[in-house]
């Protein structure tokens, strides 16, 4: 129908490879749209003025933000762009690339400069139009919200999105993913999608259908349960496609985030340990790469390890880290290794896991290892990785929580007091008898220890004891949600 009313809207279709337009799944009717084309462009600008001015929007939703440019004339003509822009012509030529005007994207599975090149400009493309969208939403109204829905943090970066680049478009965004739980000594959860948000000033959207999502989202995202309800069809259900209706084992876990808005209103994450996701790694370098990277951020999860994961950009702000791990980051930039040096001058430590800027941006190689001779880690075995971080720190972590595997936490402060949010996602029950050791910022004093959960209709006193600059308490149970408060 849109054919109808815009002929011209068929030029902007996104072409794979094939030549063929990149369609939705198996509805073969939809086509995905090439969001950088200036008459498209220009076309969702006036449904956007429609959203904002006439119907009064107060959030803006794009949804499937995860399809970046094609082999349509218009994506073969501003790869072209980009690489003049960004490269002198001498240096395409080193490269290979001697005829500029002829070069096309490379397809899908090729390897060489060529390649990566169209994968961090298809990642600049979708970041560009988020952000140009947003830009005129607020051109025309200062306080519209806006999100989109390019899925959720993965096992690596995945082109066309790089979520450390598209976040700074808005305010939240989407994971439709599995559902959160442990199985067969496995934990599977949402919290690398909540930490990335956190880290990005972004709120992210899943959906929340138990008390276990409800309780992972209240601990590791920015202030926000999550999406608890569907409305389609005439009908409120539970989720996308459901029949079912909200679940009332949720509704106490709605209650208790509505009733206590105290416990996370302005919270911010204490982290001692940032790990860094380097997109030139991730994406140029092999698979083994990303999974060092990821290996180390679910050691550090499933040890309870206060830590933030971060991107590229993350370097500019190393100093509210006591730890940078660098694990699977053989590709690194000069500016990015000034950065991590000026980070080790100032007192940061920094973990080698793997190989460690053996290459540049592109990951071509360095005639030597920008950190050769620092010592590192070979592989990112969690007992390894865990046993050099607490020799790092000595007697310094943020937390320690003593508990089964498939028991996590996060730390968060507020004005006057730290905060201790417990999460069990095992389904055996409660876990008995939690330790938890919080350390006390400098000038402070501990005037209290008390829990609060939706599971408890009252918050309860328990006692604790002060040994040098911590404070130590033990947690009687956790059913499926707690949060330690400590007043100062």
């Amino acid at each position: 129908l849109l054919f109808k009313e815009k002929p011209e809207a068929k030029k902007w279709i996104v072409l794979g490879a094939d030549g063929k337009p990149k369609t939705y799944g198996r509805a073969l009717y939809r086509y995905y749209w090439n969001r950088n084309h200036p008459e498209a462009r220009a076309y969702y600008r006036k449904v956007v003025r429609f959203a904002v001015e006439k119907i009064k929007a107060d959030l803006l939703h794009f949804d499937n933000y995860h399809v970046g440019p094609g082999w349509d004339d218009f994506s073969v003509r501003s790869f072209r762009t980009y690489l003049r822009e960004r490269f002198p012509p001498e240096r395409l030529a080193e490269l290979g690339v001697k005829d500029l005007d002829s070069v096309r994207p490379p397809p899908p599975g090729s390897s060489g400069f060529l390649r990566r090149a169209f994968l961090d400009f298809s990642c600049r493309s979708l970041t560009e139009s988020y952000r140009d969208m947003s830009r005129f939403a607020r051109s025309l109204r200062k306080d519209v919200l806006i999100e989109c829905n390019p899925g959720g943090v993965g096992s690596r970066i995945r082109p066309p999105v790089d979520h450390g680049r598209l976040l700074a478009g808005g305010e939240a965004f989407w994971d439709e993913g599995r559902p959160p739980g442990y199985a067969k000594g496995k934990l599977r959860s949402r919290i690398r999608t909540y930490k990335v948000a956190r880290s990005l000033g972004n709120m992210a959207f899943a959906y929340t259908t138990t008390p276990l999502e409800a309780a992972e989202s209240m601990a590791f995202n920015m202030d926000c349960l999550g999406c608890v309800c569907w409305f389609e069809y005439g009908k409120i259900v539970r989720k996308p496609g459901s029949r079912e209706p909200v679940s009332e084992t949720v509704l106490p876990f709605i209650r208790f985030f509505r009733t206590r808005r105290d416990l996370f209103r302005r919270a911010e994450p204490v982290a001692d340990v940032a790990v860094l996701r380097s997109f030139p790694s991730q994406v140029f370098g092999p698979p083994r790469v990303a999974a060092l990277t990821y290996a180390a951020e679910e050691a550090l999860i499933l040890s309870r390890i206060p830590f933030q994961i971060i991107y590229d950009r993350g370097l500019r702000d190393l100093g509210r880290y006591r730890i940078l791990v660098l694990a699977g980051c053989p590709a690194m930039s000069q500016k990015q290794i000034r950065a991590v040096r000026e980070y080790a001058k100032t007192g940061g430590r920094v973990c080698l896991i793997g190989p460690a800027a053996t290459h540049d941006e592109w990951f071509l190689p360095r005639k030597r290892p920008a950190f050769e001779g620092v010592p590192r880690i070979e592989s990112a075995a969690r007992e390894t990785l865990i046993r050099t971080v607490r020799k790092i720190l000595g007697d310094g972590l943020s937390l320690s929580v003593e508990g089964p595997e498939g028991l996590c936490a996060e730390l968060t402060t507020q004005p006057g007091r730290r905060l201790v949010h417990l999460v069990n996602y095992r389904s055996d029950g409660p876990v008995r008898d939690v330790k938890v050791r919080v350390r006390i910022p400098d000038g402070e004093a501990v005037k209290s220890v008390s829990l609060a959960s939706p599971e408890h209709a009252k918050e309860l006193e328990v006692p604790f004891g002060v040994a040098r600059h911590f404070v130590e308490f033990t947690v009687p149970s956790v059913g499926i949600y707690e949060i330690a408060v400590v007043e100062f």
